[in-house]
Formats: C-alpha cells, sequence, structure tokens
C-alpha cells in the first residue's frame, strides 16, 4: 500500500503541475500499462511551443521502482511530426537507491504518408553523473512507440521501454522497468 500511496502522491503533483500551466493551453494527458509497470504523464503549453510535464513510472520488474520527473521541453508538432527536447529532472526511489539528477533528451514521432493516422517514433532521456545527487550516479529512460489516432484528440499506441539507474553504493547498474506497454493519450 506504500507504494499505492507514492503514486497517488505523484499523480496529484502531476495534475497540480498541469493545472499550473493553465486550462487555456494546448496539453494532453498519457497513461500506460505494462506486466509490471504503470505510467502516468501530463502536459502543457505554457507558451508557444514550450511545453511543461511530469509524470510517475511505478515498476515491479525486479524490485520495487518508483521514478519520477518534470521537464521542460521546445516542441512542435506538424502533419508530418511530433518532436520535443529539452531538459527533466528525474527522482528515483528504489530498493536499491534513492536519488536525482537533470538531464537532457526529447522525443520524435513522424506520420506515416499512406496511413496518416499512424505514427511511429521514440524518446529517450539520460542523467549523467555530473548533475546527480544522493545514491544515483547516472539514469537513463527510452522507449518507442507505435501510435494510431483514433481520433484527433485520443491516441493509442504499443511500444517498448527501459529505464535503468546506476547507483553509488553496493548496487550499481540495476535495470527498473524493461517490456512492453499499451497506452493511450488525451490531447486538448
Amino acid at each position: 500500500m506504500k507504494t499505492l500511496g507514492h503514486f497517488a502522491k505523484a499523480v496529484l503533483a502531476t495534475g497540480i503541475l498541469f493545472a499550473a500551466t493553465g486550462a487555456h493551453a494546448a496539453g494532453s494527458l498519457d497513461l500506460n500499462l505494462g506486466p509490471d509497470a504503470v505510467q502516468f504523464e501530463a502536459a502543457g503549453e505554457i507558451a508557444h511551443g514550450v511545453m511543461l510535464g511530469g509524470g510517475v513510472l511505478h515498476s515491479d520488474y525486479r524490485e520495487d521502482a518508483t521514478i519520477y520527473h518534470a521537464q521542460l521541453l521546445g516542441a512542435q508538432r506538424t502533419r508530418e511530426r511530433d518532436v520535443g527536447i529539452g531538459a527533466r529532472w528525474t527522482q528515483y526511489d528504489t530498493d536499491y537507491g534513492n536519488g536525482g539528477g537533470l538531464g537532457l533528451g526529447g522525443y520524435g514521432y513522424v506520420y506515416l504518408p499512406q496511413a496518416p493516422s499512424v505514427s511511429v517514433g521514440g524518446y529517450g532521456f539520460y542523467t549523467p553523473s555530473v548533475v546527480t545527487s544522493g545514491d544515483l550516479d547516472d539514469g537513463y529512460e527510452f522507449g518507442v512507440r507505435a501510435r494510431y489516432a483514433f481520433t484527433p484528440n485520443v491516441d493509442g499506441y504499443v511500444g517498448l521501454r527501459q529505464a535503468a539507474a546506476d547507483f553509488d553504493n553496493r548496487h550499481g547498474n540495476r535495470t527498473l522497468d524493461r517490456g512492453a506497454q499499451v497506452g493511450v493519450r488525451l490531447s486538448f
């Protein structure tokens, strides 16, 4: 139940962050599930082409791990592509160690000309040891996805994700989540 409490707090914090971006701005809510994990993310446009967002990933892949993040990205969405690049603070709360750090990364998807409702792409964020705190030495999360737009505001997707961290303690490098996922993203 402790894990559920952490997840609920993270969802609440993300909701507050999202509400702070303003109800009039473009935004999205994203939920995905995997065999060992659940992830929730929210993002909102704070200025034209600038997205503020956050989320939480809870995984029981090998041991208990909860990964929180807040990010600020420059983003562009057209009929041909959906891309964003920027900075992300990631905080790890795991059975192996705790800590956080500032990383860089982004996402990119291309829409298929033959099937404009379909897009393929991925995302990745890396946190190097020079900007970490606590037990964290470095960490990363990356994934690939195939998305289908059921409506202009609802995407469903399938994908693969891996999240790992290297801790400055006896646990060292650990994969915190790996596997398939299925999700839905609401845009408004």
